[in-house]
């Protein structure tokens, strides 16, 4: 397997399995989900809506074919992500060295793998545009 290919599937695995274990956490309401929702003064309905829209990300960056579901889930990932990170840094969720820097430096390190894992996939896995005209030079 070439080593683009093999950091592809890495990055690829590890924002499935994030998206997929936040995402049932959000739907099965676990508990600190929860009290991450009240946190950032989200409404409880909508860690049951993230939580299904993680899951069906997951399945779709791991599922064959599927391009353009493919770039709606990663861009999805991305809006998730930083916007994660912005809203935890909003509510005094970024002190430099405390346990809730996570909150705000796991967000971006995720976008970081997700962009990875948009930018490496294979062409089989990408959409083809077809409308496009090439002009003889």
């Amino acid at each position: 397997m070439k080593t683009k290919t093999t950091v592809y599937w890495i990055c690829t695995a590890l924002v499935a399995l994030s998206f997929l274990s936040g995402g049932i956490a959000n739907v099965l309401h676990v508990p600190q989900a929860v009290a991450g929702m009240i946190r950032l003064g989200y409404p409880l309905h909508f860690l049951t809506l993230l939580g299904v829209w993680k899951i069906l990300g997951a399945g779709v960056i791991l599922a064959p074919g599927l391009p353009l579901l493919k770039e709606w889930a990663y861009a999805g990932m991305i809006f998730d992500l930083t916007g994660a990170s912005i809203a935890h840094a909003a509510v005094g969720d970024s002190d430099a060295w405390q346990s809730n820097t996570g909150h705000v430096l796991i967000p971006l390190a995720l976008a970081a793998l997700a962009i990875a894992s948009w930018s490496l996939r294979p062409d089989s896995r990408k959409l083809i545009r077809t409308d496009v005209k090439t002009v003889a030079a």
